[in-house]
């Protein structure tokens, strides 16, 4: 009785203690939580203000964007793919080692089965195994090699349109910036003709009708401005996911506008370029080398493959009381009749080749159109500019006479005055709106003839 109350005892105090420890360590993660959280909630220190030029940003995209580095990893797939096809025309090397103790059935004698005593066999061996002859394995590793070569020009392509997209995105950030500063030229100017209204309207020229317009064109501006500074905040976001940088990341666009564009080259030159650098073009030709090599490695099959094999090794009783034994063949393989599996992958093949031939054509047809249509989007913006530029101009002067009529004349018309803001602040954005064509245009040609690394 005494020994079970001590056994007893000995089970409370044991399950007293694990329940203390289990408490500690409770208490101990629920702390470590709450500093967790506490170390969640802190403020993250504020990002460094960024500052980034055109030919910064091109740059930034083509390291840091998701879509351009998913593309470098499909031609690090695609070399593994080669060395796995020239693999399989390399020696192909294996070595076992075996001891194993066992017994043999002798057959049956009268009624009883009989076996033989346990015995010992080890058994050590290299084997190896070497394609000397195949067309088709030949074929399959030189069209890997040229697909390999396709998921360069591809990964290169996604990397054009990446940094064609943010060159547009960060034209359209500085459109929008041009678009604030023309809104706050205006609101300068038609405050200082506010306080000219004003003047007159004390000294009994001016009516409330006057000032009430002009407080209505200052409040449109107004307004506009808003809507601009949306436009620019809209576009460094936009800006700032295509470099797969912070959203919170302060961000100021240093180039502006090029006015001097430099005149484009002749159209035909213009349209050699693209097909030479353009990487669309080069990978779908070098696909459709692939494809034709897929071919011939199908089409190979139906010829006789050589292969070596053979193998060397120890075996005996024991590892220390063994012969050396060796096997070697040659293995020359004829194929003949599959169920016509074969004919069906070639004709399979043969149709993949023509599609792949009709992409390229399309994709050459294509091409030629966007050259064709970037060499006149740039001679449009180059007149839309001096449209606007003369525009801008012409309506400068109609101000300064309205102004200089206004502030003269004490019979002229308030309407003179404000048609005058109306042409101006028109020609200011058209000013911008042309700006905006020719610099977009340059970067729309840039990418149509495979020229964005010398884009700035």
């Amino acid at each position: 009785m005494s020994k079970l109350f001590i056994y007893n005892t000995y089970i409370i105090t044991h399950l007293t203690i694990m329940a203390l420890l289990s408490l500690g360590f409770i208490f101990q993660t629920e702390d470590a939580l709450g500093g967790g959280e506490s170390s969640l909630t802190a403020p993250s220190p504020p990002l460094q203000p960024l500052t980034l030029s055109l030919r910064d940003a091109l740059t930034a995209a083509v390291d840091n964007n998701p879509e351009v580095l998913l593309y470098r990893e499909r031609v690090e797939a695609a070399r593994g793919h080669v060395h796995t096809q020239l693999g399989a025309m390399l020696p192909n090397l294996s070595a076992t080692a075996r001891q194993t103790r066992q017994t043999q059935f002798r057959g049956t004698f009268g009624l009883d089965p009989v076996r033989s005593d346990p015995f010992s066999i080890f058994d050590a061996r290299v084997s190896a195994s070497q394609n000397l002859f195949s067309v088709s394995l030949i074929q399959r590793w030189r069209a890997s090699r040229e697909m390999l070569q396709v998921s360069e020009a591809e990964s290169e392509s996604r990397k054009f349109d990446t940094m064609a997209s943010v060159a547009l995105t960060y034209m359209e950030g500085l459109k929008a910036m041009g678009m604030v500063k023309m809104h706050e030229a205006n609101q300068l100017v038609m405050n200082d003709l506010l306080g000219l209204i004003k003047q007159r309207q004390r000294a009994g020229v001016a009516t409330g009708l006057d000032l009430a317009r002009l407080d209505a064109q200052l409040a449109s501006e107004r307004q506009q401005t808003s809507v601009a500074y949306y436009s620019v905040e809209r576009a460094k976001l936009n800006l700032l996911n295509l470099l797969a940088l912070p959203y919170e990341t302060p961000l100021s666009l240093r180039d502006e506008f090029h006015t001097d564009v430099l005149d484009p080259p002749a159209v035909q030159v213009a349209v050699e370029d693209a097909l030479k650098q353009r990487p669309e073009v080069v990978a779908q030709s070098t696909r459709v080398r692939a494809t034709e090599l897929t071919y011939s490695s199908i089409t190979g099959e139906r010829l006789p493959s050589l292969v070596a094999q053979g193998d060397y090794g120890l075996i005996g009783n024991r590892w220390n009381n063994t012969l050396d034994t060796y096997n070697m063949a040659l293995l020359l393989q004829v194929p003949i009749f599959d169920g016509g599996q074969r004919e069906g992958r070639i004709a399979e093949s043969r149709s993949q080749l023509r599609q792949e031939a009709l992409r390229l054509q399309s994709i050459l047809n294509h091409v030629k159109m966007e050259v064709h249509d970037a060499m006149a989007g740039v001679i449009a913006a180059k007149d839309q500019v001096n449209i606007a530029q003369s525009g801008m101009r012409a309506a400068t002067k109609e101000l300064d006479l309205a102004r200089e009529r206004y502030a003269v004349i004490t019979a002229s018309s308030h309407f003179e005055l404000t048609n005058g803001l109306t042409a101006v602040a028109r020609a200011r954005e058209n000013l911008v709106e042309a700006l905006f064509q020719v610099n977009a245009a340059r970067v729309n040609l840039a990418r149509a003839t495979g020229s964005l690394y010398s884009l700035e």
